[in-house]
């Protein structure tokens, strides 16, 4: 059937003949004959066979009609995004003034994507029709043609005259958007001024686009255009928005005279009830044009928050409020300190003032049940609050530190912080700083997500994070946005030059390519193949372990399964990086099964250079068929797994590549001695030569904790009475550290955190206190505090250093053939006759009035390491002692 549809085609063509007359006679109908063909092409599958032969009859017939919608809706049918073919045949049919045929081949491309071509062209049939279809064409061209600004605002103009301003507004601020783009400041000039008249209340759309015509056009046009939107601030007295506006004007010129003398203005309309407002202005040289014009906002803004009423903050009183301001004087009533006063001049250097907002004016003036129930229950009031006590620019380390202790507990805040998280990425009414993603800022008037997205992806410094806005973007915002546009190119940059392609170049292409597929109007013209990138890739392992994004990898894989015909070799090599079961089934399912068996007797071969990979396959291939037939034996894995525990803990002690080498080592011991204690099973179900080989290897490994091995021999011990171990009389292991309950642990390590979040900043507050008292020579109370301070720092070091030594002891790895750690020992007195019983535990556990001795005292080593029966006569502090053990048993824990 295929052949004689290919030959049908092939008669057509030959038959074909082009003249005037016959494109006059050309009709609808005709090309729908050709769809037929098509169709029937694709369900004979010799589509590629058709185009084939029309795109050779266009190499000497380049007008052929036939060939070229044939060749032509074949590429777009095979998602090629070639509509050359078919632009040919528009142009063609346009120069025959033929606009049905144009209008039916424009939809035929607009059926398979959004060609600027075809739009533009129907719009144009359109428009000399007075047809208003035109204006739904303009707006699908718009939005894949991000340089037509002109239309863009026949768009805007033709809505605000229907009376829609939503889309008025929304289709004026896409053509600013790209007038600035093309530099014409006369649109630009237009459209702002008519915006501002519309919408003057958005004003973070008027600062973002200002800092776009700053860097685009220029810094003076930026600030002639921001004096429009202040004189609306000024008409409505919003004072804190008119004199941002002012000081954004100044920092492009310090010397207009003009927005001087407007700040000046602004001050006095924004502080008119204050009482020492002129004296302020004139203190600070202000209105004078020789001092610098921001040191003279900074001193008056610093000044004149000092007024009755107002609150500040001293580092050792803490939060007062001004209740006098008498010329040079100021007097403040602090919590323990009332009616105290000071020049203005030391006011303003040594307190801070506080809004009455302030969190930490909220935390002295409100009940504290009151401001608990506030924060729990009101957590965005919560965050607003501390982001603006910290001049509007707030992490999230800030803001526990603000409410934990003192309103949340640690447990309280896990479950607050989500809800606090999720808000600030969902509420548009916070941002986050331009420079800093860790920062957070709470906006006056909340912004559209597009905007939100595009702020935090400015912000945001890392590559990758920034690949997860764009998507993030791409799935829930508006993807025809300028927002968009100007994420998107920041990726299609990287593609457009570049020296060598590392991860950034490959993750670059992959999102682009991603993208286009939903968007093929965004299509930068890519001039190169994954397979040409790919070429050009130094390292391949470094390359996909350096994209920090796990979506990218595997798409990264895709592709070299899809275009590199030896991607077999690839994937092996690439493997022990990897790490991946989809690597493995691929390789398996497409009969490459030799080479993956291949691979894991390489790596258990050698095992310290594919340390990760053995870790892998034990884990991962043991009931797989192919790793089954491989059939290395169960005991050479697990000594694999033991030298890589070695070589690893050596590595550590040596300081290589230590975090690397302590993830490994965690993971081998979670394998052999996690919960399903895989290698103390082996051991104990195999012969007495297997338990010794692998039991010396164990107890080879120099760092491993002590207490795995001692466990270890005592399960041997258990079932084989009498075993010898390899090298030497068997011993009890002692810990080269510190070893100690878990009870104790964490009572030591909250006794260090009380220290270190209540004694000491108490004791730092005590020490404010005293040195405010002045005469350090006779200040009894400065003394008193300097000697809190030097014990409580002493003691702080000591217990850290003990639990960083400190060892958690195991109670199932005690043994009692032996007087250790956790046993409870019966001694004969042989001087006194008498019998005395004992607990071995830790100097934190030691409590001699009660019978627990630690294993470090003279007395709890000397009889360490003993066994039932044996007699021991020792001396201490030069005195005599000899005992008999009598037994030994498990204490309880």
């Amino acid at each position: 059937m295929s052949e004689s549809l290919i030959k049908s085609v092939q008669d057509m063509l030959n038959e074909e003949k082009w003249t005037r007359a016959t494109i006059s006679n050309y009709s609808i109908s005709n090309f729908k004959d050709l769809d037929a063909v098509i169709r029937e092409a694709q369900k004979e599958k010799c589509l590629d066979e058709i185009k084939a032969l029309s795109d050779e009859h266009l190499a000497h017939t380049k007008n052929s009609i036939i060939a070229l919608y044939l060749s032509g809706i074949s590429a777009l049918t095979q998602q090629l995004l070639d509509d050359s073919a078919l632009i040919s045949l528009v142009d063609i049919f346009t120069d025959n003034h033929k606009n049905q045929i144009v209008e039916y081949l424009c939809q035929r491309i607009l059926d398979y994507n959004e060609s600027k071509f075809a739009l533009r062209t129907l719009a144009d049939i359109y428009k000399n029709d007075n047809n208003d279809s035109v204006f739904e064409i303009w707006e699908r061209l718009v939005k894949v043609d991000y340089e037509e600004a002109d239309i863009t605002k026949q768009l805007a103009e033709k809505y605000e005259k229907d009376g829609d301003i939503e889309s008025s507004v929304d289709f004026y601020k896409k053509a600013l958007h790209r007038y600035i783009n093309r530099k014409q400041s006369n649109s630009v000039k237009e459209i702002w001024t008519h915006l501002v008249s519309l919408i003057p209340e958005e004003i973070d759309f008027f600062y973002h686009v200002q800092r776009k015509i700053a860097k685009i056009m220029g810094e003076d046009r930026s600030a002639s255009l921001m004096q429009e939107v202040y004189a609306y601030y000024k008409s409505k007295a919003d004072w804190n928005t008119a004199i941002e506006i002012l000081k954004i004007i100044l920092a492009y010129d310090d010397k207009d005279s003009w927005a001087r003398k407007e700040i000046v203005e602004c001050f006095r309309g924004k502080y008119s009830g204050h009482s020492q407002l002129d004296e302020y202005i004139r203190a600070s040289n202000l209105n004078q044009s020789w001092r610098n014009v921001f040191e003279a906002i900074s001193e008056f803004e610093k000044h004149i928050s000092f007024d009755a009423g107002n609150f500040v903050y001293h580092r050792s009183w803490g939060v007062g409020r001004i209740s006098k301001v008498k010329n040079d004087e100021i007097t403040i009533d602090f919590a323990k300190n009332r009616g105290h006063t000071m020049s203005l001049k030391m006011g303003v250097n040594a307190l801070q003032t506080l809004d009455k907002e302030h969190i930490s004016v909220l935390r002295a003036t409100w009940q504290k049940d009151k401001l608990i129930e506030k924060v729990k229950s009101d957590p965005a009031w919560a965050l607003k609050t501390i982001i603006r006590s910290f001049d509007n620019n707030c992490d999230m380390k800030r803001v526990k530190a603000e409410l934990v202790p003192s309103i949340l507990t640690a447990s309280e805040w896990t479950g607050w912080s989500t809800k606090a998280r999720n808000i600030l990425k969902e509420d548009s009414t916070f941002g986050v700083n331009p420079t800093n993603i860790d920062l957070y800022v709470v906006r006056e008037r909340s912004i559209s997500r597009e905007e939100k997205l595009f702020n935090e992806f400015k912000a945001q410094k890392n590559f990758f994070s920034r690949i997860d806005i764009l998507m993030t973007f791409a799935a829930k915002a508006e993807p025809d946005s300028e927002y968009f546009a100007e994420m998107f190119s920041y990726f299609a940059g990287y593609l457009k030059a570049f020296n060598q392609v590392n991860e950034q170049i490959i993750a670059s292409y992959l999102v682009v390519k991603k993208i286009i597929q939903n968007h093929p109007h965004l299509n930068p013209g890519i001039q190169y193949n994954f397979a040409e990138l790919f070429s050009e890739i130094d390292d391949v392992a470094a390359v996909y372990t350096a994209i920090k994004d796990t979506e990218l990898k595997k798409e990264f894989l895709r592709e070299i399964f899809k275009f590199l015909p030896d991607w077999p070799e690839i994937y092996i090599k690439l493997f022990p990086t990897v790490l991946q079961q989809d690597v493995i089934d691929t390789l398996v399912k497409e009969g490459y099964t030799r080479k993956v068996q291949d691979l894991a007797s390489l790596c258990f071969e050698g095992y310290r250079d594919y340390r990760e990979a053995v870790i892998w396959f034990f884990k991962n291939a043991q009931n797989a068929e192919w790793y089954t037939e491989l059939a290395i034996p169960y005991e050479k894995q697990l000594i694999s797994l033991i030298h890589i525990l070695d070589v690893t803990f050596r590595e550590i002690a040596n300081h290589r590549e230590t975090t690397e080498n302590r993830k490994i080592n965690r993971q081998v011991q979670t394998v052999l001695f996690g919960k399903d204690n895989l290698l103390e099973g082996y051991i104990l179900s195999s012969d007495v030569d297997t338990i010794t080989r692998l039991y010396t290897l164990i107890n080879d490994v120099k760092d491993l904790d002590p207490a795995i091995k001692t466990g270890l021999r005592n399960k041997i011990l258990e079932k084989h009475k009498g075993f010898k171990f390899f090298g030497s009389e068997e011993k009890a292991v002692v810990s080269r550290g510190l070893i100690v309950t878990s009870k104790m642990m964490e009572e030591k390590k909250k006794q260090l955190q009380h220290i270190i979040d209540v004694d000491i900043p108490e004791n730092s507050k005590e020490i404010g206190f005293a040195l405010s008292l002045g005469d350090l020579r006779e200040n009894a109370e400065y003394k008193a505090a300097k000697e809190r301070q030097n014990i409580l720092n002493i003691t702080a070091t000591r217990l850290q250093e003990e639990i960083e030594r400190a060892q958690i002891f195991d109670p199932t790895t005690i043994t009692t053939t032996r007087v250790t750690y956790g046993t409870i020992v019966t001694l004969q007195n042989n001087n006194t006759g008498k019998e005395e019983v004992y607990t071995i535990l830790g100097p934190w556990e030691s409590d001699p009035d009660n019978f627990i001795i630690s294993y470090m005292s003279p007395f709890g080593n000397a009889i360490y390491n003993h066994r039932e029966g044996e007699k021991m006569v020792f001396t201490i502090n030069e005195q005599e002692y000899s005992y008999t053990i009598k037994a030994i048993s498990a204490a309880s824990f």
